[in-house]
């Protein structure tokens, strides 16, 4: 339970029970954009990036490196699973119960209770429902 404590320090929002796996990196400058809900596993190696450069006003013989960045927040729903590998881009909410796949990059919403992987991550699979027989 470390790891996520020295999250909270640097300003991310953790929920309880959360699991952050080895060499998981986060966009330390803006930690106060990355929110991870209650009971999350964020597996090694993953990396939380809340900025980029904005591009949209990038022309053929400017400097990109004088270029402005955007921010967006990172929000990682409850119950949550991100594989080993992955990258979460700024501006992304992960629904509750959602399934990352291992080395994917995730650029744009996923949401709750599916299976997504691949590079973009792409949904694959509806989580189903349990039936009330199984309980």
């Amino acid at each position: 339970m470390l790891r996520p404590y020295l999250l909270k320090c640097m300003g991310c929002h953790i929920g309880k029970n959360v699991f952050i796996g080895d060499h998981v990196r986060i966009d330390t400058g803006h930690a106060d954009l990355i929110y991870i809900g209650d009971y999350s596993h964020i597996t090694g190696g993953c990396r939380l990036l809340c900025h980029q450069r904005d591009l949209r006003n990038y022309y053929e013989g400017d400097n990109a490196a004088c270029l402005p960045y955007r921010l967006g927040k990172i929000n990682i729903g409850k119950g949550v699973m991100v594989g080993m590998e992955s990258l979460i881009m700024l501006g992304v909410t992960i629904g509750d119960g959602a399934i990352i796949g291992a080395y994917s990059l995730v650029t744009k919403d996923i949401p709750a209770w599916t299976i997504a992987t691949g590079r973009p991550a792409k949904p694959l699979k509806k989580i189903p429902k349990r039936n009330k027989i199984e309980q």
